[in-house]
């Protein structure tokens, strides 16, 4: 018997039922999608994006669109609450922010790849290993929210309290930035801009990201980097989801003291808040 031949009629059988798999399971999410997409939005959720500023500032065209996207998302991503029950205001005020950063960069829907969504009432105390200088010490920390393997957690009190006014600060914001981070298969303060544009963007973003680390090492007052503040300093990270932050939180004040990384901020999410956001 020749077993090399049964091994690639094997291999050939195996590969042609992935893809009819992979194929049927896309054209039902297609389907999905469609039928999602033929119901009318909800006036009731549309009462909650009426009581967020950003929502409306977008033009007639991009609230249309956001609410197709906020559609999709609430009803094919898992919310699951933890020791709180989820309501229709969470999902449409967390699928609002996250899906206003790729308002212009997705076309069908936003973040695909993401599975569940988890709720917390309050800040959650969590318990990590730490390394500095090859000592390793178990400390806890306090977080608002995380993004990792397909799953985002969330603090509602702060989501809440940062939805309905704009500050510097916004957890929703911060956490699908890193997703956005993610995109491109590594969480390293680089956007999915493409291999060739890796160079310029470090170049351009991360000569702040180094002086603003560099500051908070020496201590005292930041100067014009206490926009971002010093958890911007953690990594590259940390550094980009800050800078989306500030980006649709505090646009005209980072236009202001850093225009090159507004510049560069514009030119990867294809938006300018300053022009939507009253300064």
């Amino acid at each position: 018997m020749n077993y090399y031949l049964v091994l690639l009629v094997f291999i050939s059988v195996l590969s042609v039922a992935v893809f009819g798999i992979k194929y049927f399971v896309s054209k039902m999410k297609e389907r999905r999608i469609r039928r999602i997409l033929s119901e009318p939005f909800k006036e009731e959720h549309r009462r909650y994006l009426k009581k967020i500023p950003y929502y409306s500032y977008l033009s007639k065209e991009d609230r249309e669109k956001i609410e197709r996207f906020i559609k999709i998302f609430i009803n094919t991503k898992e919310f699951i609450g933890v020791n709180l029950k989820v309501t229709d205001e969470m999902k449409v005020v967390i699928a609002f922010y996250a899906c206003l950063l790729l308002l212009h960069i997705a076309e069908k829907e936003c973040y695909e790849n993401l599975k569940t969504v988890i709720i917390y009432p309050d800040t959650v105390a969590v318990e990590r290993i730490r390394e500095q200088e090859g000592i390793y010490s178990k400390e806890r920390f306090l977080i608002e929210g995380e993004a990792a393997n397909g799953t985002v957690v969330l603090v509602w009190n702060d989501v809440k309290k940062e939805a309905y006014h704009l500050r510097n600060d916004n957890v929703v914001i911060h956490e699908f930035a890193h997703e956005i981070d993610f995109m491109d298969g590594a969480l390293e303060g680089i956007p999915p801009i493409g291999f060739s544009k890796y160079g310029e963007w470090a170049a351009t973003v991360f000569k702040d990201y180094k002086k603003l680390r560099k500051a908070v090492l020496r201590g005292g007052n930041l100067g014009k980097y206490e926009l971002l503040g010093d958890y911007a300093a953690t990594d590259e990270a940390e550094f980009f989801a800050v800078l989306t932050e500030r980006f649709f939180e505090s646009p005209h004040a980072l236009k202001k003291e850093f225009p090159e990384l507004y510049e560069k901020m514009k030119e990867f999410y294809k938006i300018d808040p300053s022009k939507l956001v009253k300064g």
